[in-house]
């Protein structure tokens, strides 16, 4: 037997985290009866269903997306703005994406149906590592850049960036390009950086999650994850490798 949001998200309804909401909020019928209870455990042969429509195992798929800016890191948007999702209306699985990035915000994401890998890729213990490519007003000097390495508070939280040096410089139009890898990309950190020091960012791109590189992705773009990639994802983030 398994816990009902373990099985919720194994069927790529949403993960565990939002599974659990979805049943605390009623959602949720076990053979025919509405389940509120986290931790309840269910069998194979037990009937489940969400909004009243009967979920089935769904075949698990990873994708890496380049998501291009101006578009929403969410399965839907009540804006009616363009989702990471819409560009993939071919994938009968419900898919979604593992964290956020902002909206003018480019770079890499992972969208799968798996609910767990993204409980723990999402969480902040593991610790995943992410790198940028910013843009921003101005050139830091040295002083500056250290104030960021020796950690800054971001919303409370004390952020470290693992790796932070300048890429490029250009006086002439008083811009610079700036690389920096966090471990958590919380919600604006990386803007939130480089304000605190006087710099803001003009442009953001996330060019690495973890080992997962560009490589030749353009913005659009997206292929499958291959089976090696997934099993050490799935090492990063505690789970059993598939054979």
């Amino acid at each position: 037997m398994q816990r009902l949001q373990k099985v919720m998200a194994h069927a790529g309804v949403a993960s565990r985290r939002k599974s659990e909401k979805i049943i605390l909020d009623g959602h949720v019928k076990v053979n025919g009866k509405v389940v509120t209870k986290l931790g309840t455990k269910v069998k194979n042969s037990d009937e489940i269903e969400v909004n009243d429509v009967p979920i089935t195992k769904e075949r698990q798929v990873y994708y890496l997306f380049y998501k291009p800016r101006r578009v929403i890191s969410s399965v839907k948007d009540e804006k009616h703005r363009t989702t990471v999702v819409d560009f993939f209306p071919d994938v009968t699985q419900r898919i979604y994406p593992v964290g956020r990035l902002d909206y003018d915000t480019s770079g890499l994401i992972i969208l799968t149906n798996d609910g767990e890998l993204d409980n723990c890729l999402t969480h902040p213990k593991y610790e995943v590592p992410k790198t940028y490519v910013a843009k921003v007003e101005g050139i830091p000097n040295n002083s500056e850049l250290e104030h960021l390495r020796w950690g800054t508070k971001v919303s409370g939280r004390k952020v470290v960036p693992d790796h932070i040096k300048i890429l490029a410089s250009a006086p002439k139009t008083k811009n610079a390009v700036i690389q920096l890898t966090v471990h958590e990309g919380r919600n604006h950190e990386v803007k939130k950086l480089f304000e605190y020091i006087g710099h803001p960012v003009k442009t953001l791109t996330r060019t690495q999650y973890s080992f997962l590189t560009i490589g030749k992705l353009k913005p659009g773009q997206y292929r499958f994850l291959r089976k090696a990639e997934v099993n050490k994802l799935k090492t990063l983030a505690g789970k059993p490798r598939e054979h």
